[in-house]
């Protein structure tokens, strides 16, 4: 059972790394529509990857109080413990093409805001944002 945990675990890792890795791939490009049309599918796939995680936490924990004077070490056969190694290696791509993924967006987003602040200068007024004067290029005619 631990053993087909995993290997689903390794699955949605493999298609969370995938998809990361095109959401980089479409920032870098200025395709913000296909970052967006994957969000529900990204979404699905971290929410299925925390219930197999669980499931194996779960495992892990029932072999543990079966067997408490073994280690974890004895308990898994070799197959089990490649998965594992494969796991958190897989874990930490993830965390590390999420990391970079992150660093674009906020450079993304410095930006357009940036932007918006040169053709729309605001400035705080208690918790509110008002525009401190007319843009200077931008005209709104009715």
């Amino acid at each position: 059972m631990l053993s087909l945990q995993l290997e689903n675990a390794l699955k949605d890792l493999d298609k969370l790394i995938a998809l990361s890795l095109e959401d980089i791939d479409d920032i870098k490009e200025a395709r913000h529509t296909p970052q967006f049309d994957r969000l529900e599918l990204k979404e699905e796939k971290i929410k299925g990857f925390e219930q197999k995680k669980a499931m194996i936490d779960h495992e892990i924990a029932k072999l543990m109080t079966q067997y408490p004077q073994k280690s974890l070490v004895e308990l898994l056969n070799n197959s089990e413990h490649e998965k594992l190694e494969d796991f958190k290696s897989k874990l930490f791509t993830l965390h590390e093409v999420n990391q970079q993924y992150a660093k674009m967006v906020l450079s993304v987003g410095a930006f357009y805001n940036a932007l918006l602040e040169k053709v729309l200068p605001t400035q705080m007024n208690g918790y509110r944002t008002i525009a401190t004067q007319e843009a200077s290029f931008l005209k709104v005619r009715v």
